[in-house]
């Protein structure tokens, strides 16, 4: 008899918390009407866990409470509220290195696509999963390599919502391309972003050019810190978009997110980066962002 995911395949020990409730990963679920389930009515953030407490914290929270204010959606608790629960997660699942994922939806309620003026209850999940820390070990020190893909996803791309179809579209073509990562491209053959990364050159000069803010992308909270870290380095940065064919004439690549900053990018659709290894300036970079967040395996 074939065993159910959640008994055979869901690691042991591991706590997710729904709505007030810390409950066995395996056992973890949402109303069958929940939003998000039904129409992806619903916004997400990842935070880093070092050394037992979480990395940039305000920043994705201000994020979080940015993305939910632009769906018209409270706070699912107070800021102070969600630190404890997250603080509370990361002692249950025993992960002192990991990442840490909060969902926020509107709620459970009789499928509509216009939600009710009043609201229902919005719903809350936490969930924990450790580094993975030989794969990014060698991600680090060998660099990986991004396929370019259209970017075919909606106009509101600063919502880190969970509406992420288009997104693992293109992680997928990029995989099957061979490539670890996505970078997406806009119908004026310009890079927005990678599918769950940002991206970034560095000319032949030494500028670091990465996109600018705007609807097309995320306002990643690695990417602000690096930007801060790198400007206060007085390294020259510039925030303007670049082509494909800029990205593979650069100097040196790399992208950020939470679950990584300042990873080598070393061939675009199988085209060699500079020398094809990853650059010093990277590795700079990645060691500036580590000593003004704290997090020293960055």
């Amino acid at each position: 008899m074939l065993k159910k995911w959640s008994e055979s395949r869901a690691p042991a020990g591991r706590v997710a918390y729904v709505n007030g409730r810390y409950v066995p990963f395996a056992r973890a679920g949402v109303h069958v009407e929940d939003r998000a389930l039904q129409l992806g009515d619903g916004i997400y953030e990842v935070a880093g866990v070092k050394n037992g407490a979480p990395t940039d914290e305000d920043g994705h929270l201000d994020r979080m409470e940015r993305s939910l204010g632009e769906l018209g959606m409270p706070m699912p608790m107070s800021r102070a509220a969600l630190k404890i629960v997250m603080r509370e997660m990361i002692a249950r699942n025993k992960i002192p290195e990991g990442y840490l994922y909060i969902q926020a939806t509107r709620g459970a309620v009789k499928r509509d696509h216009v939600p009710p003026a009043d609201g229902p209850r919005p719903t809350l999940i936490m969930t924990m999963r450790a580094i993975d820390t030989v794969g990014l070990a060698q991600r680090l020190e060998n660099g990986i390599g991004v396929s370019s893909q259209p970017d075919i996803r909606w106009g509101r791309c600063d919502i880190k919502t969970v509406q992420l179809l288009p997104n693992l579209l293109a992680k997928q073509a990029a995989r099957k391309a061979g490539a670890f990562e996505a970078w997406l491209v806009d119908k004026d053959g310009f890079v927005t972003e990678g599918a769950s990364t940002n991206a970034w050159i560095v000319a032949q000069d030494g500028t670091v050019i990465t996109r600018d803010l705007s609807t097309a992308i995320l306002p990643g909270v690695t990417r602000k810190i690096m930007l801060q870290a790198i400007a206060e380095a007085q390294i020259k940065v510039v925030e303007r978009k670049f082509t494909v064919a800029e990205a593979k004439a650069a100097k040196e690549a790399f992208l950020s997110s939470a679950t990584g900053a300042g990873v080598p990018v070393v061939t675009i659709d199988g085209e060699p980066i500079g020398d094809g290894k990853p650059g010093p300036l990277t590795r700079r970079i990645r060691e500036l962002y580590a000593a003004k967040s704290g997090d020293k395996k960055a």
